[in-house]
This record gives structure tokens, C-alpha cells and sequence, in this order.
């Protein structure tokens, strides 16, 4: 259950980036070319295009957060393969690391 909340969370995220990178690539293609110099578009560009390749990593994170916990769970269980079970530890340090990147980022603001 909260694996599946973790997911979901990751996949909003990325989805409201993803919606957000679009929107201010607009923007900028339409609202601020001719207002600003064209080094300044160029740079406004390049941040809109590094918030998009973060919205889609956070897309794959949040498949990729389930394939490792969740997949190496299922797989144990539909299979009888016990040392599947091997993996999971793995995805659940990837959940541990990722929450405390994420709280540690969100201090150091």
C-alpha cells in the first residue's frame, strides 16, 4: 500500500512538471520572444527543457520504484523462485535513499 502511494506520488510530481515545462515552453516561445534578448530566451529554453528531462525521470522513478520493490515481490510469490526475494531489500533502500534525498533537498532550502 504505501509503495503504491510512493508511486503515485512520484507520477503526480512528474505529470505536474511535465504540464509545467509545456506550459512555460509556451511562454517563452510565444510570450517572451521579442521582450527579451535572444541569449535570454535561449537560457529560459534551456531551463524548460532540464525541468522536462526531471518530469520524465520522475515518470520512469515512479515504474521503476514498483519494478524493483513491488516486481521482486510478485515474482517471489508467482514463481516459488525464493531467491527473488534477494532483490526487494534493494528497492526498499531505493525508497530510503530517495525519501531522504528528498527531505534533505527540501532542508537545504
Amino acid at each position: 500500500m504505501e509503495e503504491r502511494m510512493e508511486e503515485r506520488t512520484f507520477f503526480r510530481l512528474g505529470a505536474v512538471f511535465a504540464l509545467l515545462g509545456v506550459a512555460l515552453g509556451a511562454f517563452g516561445a510565444h510570450g517572451l520572444r521579442g521582450s527579451v534578448s535572444p541569449e535570454d530566451l535561449a537560457t529560459f529554453e534551456t531551463g524548460v527543457r532540464y525541468q522536462v528531462y526531471h518530469a520524465l525521470g520522475l515518470l520512469i522513478v515512479a515504474q521503476a520504484v514498483i519494478l524493483v520493490f513491488s516486481g521482486s515481490l510478485y515474482a517471489l510469490v508467482l514463481t516459488g523462485q525464493r531467491w527473488m526475494g534477494a532483490v526487494t531489500p534493494a528497492g526498499g533502500l531505493c525508497f530510503l535513499v530517495g525519501w531522504g534525498l528528498l527531505a534533505w533537498a527540501a532542508g537545504k532550502r
